[in-house]
């Protein structure tokens, strides 16, 4: 059995946040509000970080991999020594529910701004917390929590419970080590890859398993808990829509909990708090059937990525209670006095490339321009840690970024939500945003009742389809890619000028599609500027070529193959005037077109050029050649999705696989990742081993098809 520490309880100064990222920087805004010194650490890939510069003093901990850094208990504990903390807060993730952490931190005589190492050993193992709570009377999902691990007591016990079942990772949350199973013969496989990523993410691959409901809500109660034995609970938020069991969307308080339903499940998560004599802030999570009986999922003994929209609802800072509860203060509350105001929902914004399945997604962050309080009203909350200039590592979490909007009601958080998502501006990599407004707009969100855990799949589909750019947006990529080379005043007008009758013209590729593009100056006097010339009007043309596999282009004559037919090519053209760059940089244009006024940002990259329009990032390849085509699909090239870590190679050169069948598992960002053969045939080529690294479009092997 572990050794008990006592947990330390008393008045402090100088607080070390243990974390890093949007979580970091939210911590310390709220530390120095106290007027506590703060005390930042951070690894050596994020030595410029904001969070580090948002602190009185920083510690570099360690190398970029986590394990030698952001989870190096001993090297957290040097840089509060070294920085004079005496308070550690751990913020989420990392080592915010690690049991060993918390009581060394009280073993070095700091308060640790968070439970005790005893609340969350209790809690932090799924098997042992089911067994407390269903002790307690707590309302649990059928299941097998049993020290047995092998397979043969799984494959017996899923028998007994029923399919579909849920296997989780006993030690960890958040997704991982998480599969759901729905026949017998899936389970072997699902055991070993929930294993795998449970042993890679927690330490440990003991896994449980759950009966599986169907299309249930996830529903979790906040709690606040001081030392003098006093228990409240801040209502539900309500956290349904989901990818890989994490959460995307998240919303205070559920459309589906009424005042009867907040009261009972409250009541039985305040009371299971109060008998383990937990202290500190802390979330039930449940999961809410359609027939209104809720269940207990796990505890997370740690402040929630979602906590602002309680936040929102209660007027209550809740790393504020942290410190005052840490420090020995009593809360100040009875259950009665808690009111929930009005409505608050939260997006999390991840790098991630959706229609590849929601892939997480590393590289530079070429613009960030989040929706700003005169856009939006100061209802809208942005939590992140992004600058321009920046980038996303590999080595931790995909989610860069939380939008959180308050309103009177469902419906108007819910509009000022999606007006903050449409205007938030991410170029440079892939990620989820045009995603979460497509969900927020949706109609049975938009409902609100018909939402539940299997929302992205019913909804959106998976993967979720990639969206397809209009002729418009594509005459304004053409633009962007070529604006830079167009003659431009003192005043930021693009005008004809020099230029004259001349032309810009080149190719744009968007997934498999292609557009052949010309720029041309026109006769236009309504839209002449004084001092820019004759003219600031542009026509441009965009031809679709089709697929990558293009004919011969000869003059103003395009040609597509399909299916060995020529096919008449759709040109588009539009007429773009009163071009002016909005910013000293040039990242941002206006223009008119058809009277319509509006506002583009754009990015150039080695490759081509990335557009934010309407509401949505969009980007574009300039191929170097008319006649280059990519690799053909079927050619047996394994190529990286992502940047990330080898964690398994299965085949070896000359090898014979069957299509389908397993080669690879990558490792970025937390996730496991793993790569299937194609199609039948062997390995002729192995370019990576076990433990290596391997960038985002490296050839990883190659596959020669059996012949026929």
């Amino acid at each position: 059995m572990p050794t008990h520490t006592p947990k330390n309880i008393r008045p402090f100064h100088t607080v070390l946040v243990a974390n890093r990222g949007e979580i970091a920087l939210r911590v310390l805004r709220t530390v120095r509000r106290l007027g506590y010194g703060t005390v930042a650490v951070y690894s050596e890939a994020d030595r410029d970080s904001p969070h580090v510069q948002a602190a009185d003093r920083a510690v570099c901990i360690g190398p970029a991999a986590p394990a030698q850094s952001y989870l190096n208990i001993e090297a957290i504990l040097a840089a509060a020594r070294l920085a004079g903390a005496d308070a550690v807060h751990p913020g989420y993730g990392f080592l915010s529910e690690n049991d060993a952490f918390a009581d060394a931190v009280d073993a070095a005589g700091l308060v640790f701004i968070g439970p005790s190492g005893e609340n969350i050993r209790a809690m932090g193992n799924k098997a042992g917390a089911k067994r407390l709570m269903q002790g307690w009377g707590m309302p649990c999902i059928p299941g097998y929590e049993g020290q047995d691990q092998s397979d043969e007591a799984f494959v017996r016990e899923a028998a007994r419970i029923g399919f579909p079942i849920m296997c989780k990772a006993a030690a960890g949350g958040g997704g991982r080590g998480m599969r759901r199973v729905d026949t017998p013969d899936a389970l072997p496989a699902a055991l070993a890859s929930a294993r795998s990523e449970a042993r890679t993410a927690f330490g440990s691959d003991e896994l449980i398993l759950e009966r599986a409901l169907i299309d249930p809500r996830h529903v979790e109660i906040q709690l606040l808990a001081d030392s003098h034995g006093h228990v409240v609970h801040l209502g539900e938020r309500d956290c349904s829509v989901q990818r890989r069991h994490q959460k995307l969307i998240e919303e205070a308080p559920s459309p589906a909990v009424n005042a009867a339903l907040r009261a009972r499940m409250g009541q039985v998560a305040v009371d299971s708090a109060r008998a383990m004599g937990y202290v500190g802030a802390g979330t039930m999570e449940f999961l809410l059937a359609a027939d209104g009986q809720f269940y207990f999922m796990e505890m997370n003994t740690r402040l929630q990525v979602e906590h602002a929209v309680t936040e929102a609802i209660t007027g209550l800072d809740l790393v504020e209670w942290q410190l005052r509860v840490a420090s020995g203060q009593a809360l100040p509350w009875q259950q009665a006095d808690i009111r929930l105001q009005g409505h608050a929902m939260e997006v999390r914004l991840t790098a991630e490339d959706v229609p590849a399945g929601f892939l997480p997604q590393t590289g530079p962050v070429l613009r960030w321009r989040p929706p700003t309080p005169q856009s939006t009203g100061h209802d809208v909350r942005i939590d992140s840690a992004l600058r321009e200039g920046g980038q996303v590592s590999p080595h931790y979490d995909s989610m860069v970024a939380k939008i959180v909007a308050h309103g009177r009601d469902r419906e108007e958080a819910r509009r000022k939500l999606l007006a903050a998502v449409r205007q938030c501006v991410l170029l440079g990599l892939p990620s989820n945003q045009g995603f979460l407004a497509d969900c927020l707009a949706d109609a049975v969100f938009v409902q609100g009742l018909g939402v539940h855990t299997g929302f992205v799949a019913e909804r959106m589909g998976l993967p979720p389809a990639a969206p397809v750019p209009s002729a418009h947006t594509v005459a304004l990529a053409a633009l962007a890619a070529q604006v830079h080379n167009l003659p431009t005043s003192d005043h930021g007008h693009v005008y004809a000028g020099a230029l004259g009758q001349g032309q810009a013209q080149g190719l744009l590729q968007w997934g498999g599609q292609r557009w052949r593009y010309r720029i041309r100056p026109t006769s236009c006097p309504q839209a002449s500027d004084a001092g820019t010339g004759p003219s600031t009007a542009w026509e441009v043309q965009c031809t679709v070529l089709g697929g990558v596999a293009t004919a011969a282009i000869s003059g103003s004559t395009y040609a597509a193959i399909s299916e060995g037919h020529a096919v008449k090519a759709d040109t588009h053209t539009t007429t773009l005037t009163h071009v002016q760059w909005q910013d000293a940089p040039r990242t941002e244009l206006a223009l008119e077109c058809q009277g319509l006024r509006e506002q583009i940002c754009s990015a150039h990259t080695d490759h081509g050029v990335q557009i934010f329009h309407a509401g949505r990032a969009w980007v574009f390849e300039c191929p170097a050649a008319h006649g280059q085509t990519e690799q053909a699909a079927g050619s047996g090239a394994v190529l990286a999705p992502l940047t990330a870590r080898v964690l398994q190679v299965m085949v070896s050169p000359g090898q014979t696989v069957l299509a389908g069948e397993r080669l690879l598992v990558l490792e970025a960002m937390k996730m496991e990742h793993t790569l299937t053969a194609p199609f039948t045939g062997v390995v002729r080529e192995l370019r990576v081993q076990s433990g290596g690294q391997a960038l985002k479009g490296a050839l990883l092997l190659q596959i020669e098809a059996e012949a026929a």
